[in-house]
């Protein structure tokens, strides 16, 4: 079984990030993905005060093996249950926002702008696990739910962009896995963090260097015109991120080499500097 790993993952990997339908293109927080343009909003249709909305959940069905596999990662350990509550417990939204388990027959995750809905991809977990098991970690499939905490808290972000009609510059995608590194790495009431939260955002970022990893292994080249920065690119990003958010707790990531150290010196401040950006711009959105 783990000798054919790693072709299944590269089947799987030339197929992820395709998009949705050929009716709706979406986003994807993997591979590079098209992504929906959002209609311009008006004051009225961002979130209020007195915002009812929920965030729901649905597992469709699936049918073929991997995505019956990812699945039952995702509904035995109410992988998406716990996600929607957090949201729930944490920001106002202005309508009911479901939040798809769906088989895409492609490892993805894309939020809607049309559609106002999440979906996680069964095949982007079963592919996680399959890297994790590759890696030889002692429990994969808690390193896949923390990749696919760390991809849902990116469409999150896609998702407050367009609720809350926020000024992003610069690249969205960027911004997105800025926002799921602020809120996996913030600290919560008790002025800690979360140590499986950090562990996700590891996780997450080493999802990208296997995707780096098997594209030089197969030849493939990157794609310098999408709008997702490159896989090795969002790898440093989110280490640096880490260790920006707390260098002394998070000093192995320079000395094993997953960081150089010219790059680790700027940390402290890209954190500071996103910290207050997504601060500010959730600030009239937190419940």
């Amino acid at each position: 079984m783990r000798a054919r790993i790693l072709p299944m993952l590269a089947v799987g990997l030339l197929v992820a990030g395709c998009g949705g339908s050929a009716e709706e293109k979406a986003d994807s927080s993997g591979s590079p993905a098209a992504s929906e343009t959002p209609k311009a909003k008006g004051p009225d249709d961002t979130a209020t005060a007195d915002a009812g909305g929920k965030m729901t959940v649905i597992y469709d069905d699936a049918t073929s093996p991997d995505a019956i596999n990812g699945k039952k990662l995702l509904q035995d350990n109410k992988v998406l249950e716990d996600l929607a509550a957090d949201i729930n417990a944490s920001l106002k939204l202005p309508e009911d926002i479901p939040l798809h388990g769906s088989q895409c027959d492609q490892p993805n995750a894309f939020w809607s702008p049309s559609k106002k809905t999440v979906t996680i991809c069964y095949e982007d977990a079963d592919l996680s696990q399959k890297i994790f098991v590759k890696a030889g970690d002692k429990d994969p499939d808690a390193a896949a739910i923390g990749s696919e905490d760390a991809t849902f808290y990116h469409e999150a972000g896609h998702m407050a962009a367009t609720l809350y009609n926020l000024p992003i510059t610069g690249k969205e995608e960027d911004a997105a896995d800025q926002l799921a590194a602020y809120l996996l790495l913030t600290p919560g009431d008790n002025g800690k963090v979360d140590s499986e939260s950090v562990q996700a955002v590891k996780d997450f970022a080493r999802t990208f260097a296997a995707y780096a990893e098997l594209k030089a292994q197969m030849g493939a080249t990157d794609n310098m015109a999408d709008e997702h920065s490159l896989d090795q690119q969002r790898v440093y990003n989110l280490q640096c991120w880490i260790y920006g958010s707390n260098p002394e707790a998070n000093a192995d990531i320079v000395s094993s080499g997953g960081l150089p150290e010219e790059r680790a010196q700027r940390c402290p401040d890209e954190w500071k500097q996103l910290s207050h950006a997504w601060s500010t711009l959730l600030d009239d959105h937190w419940k």
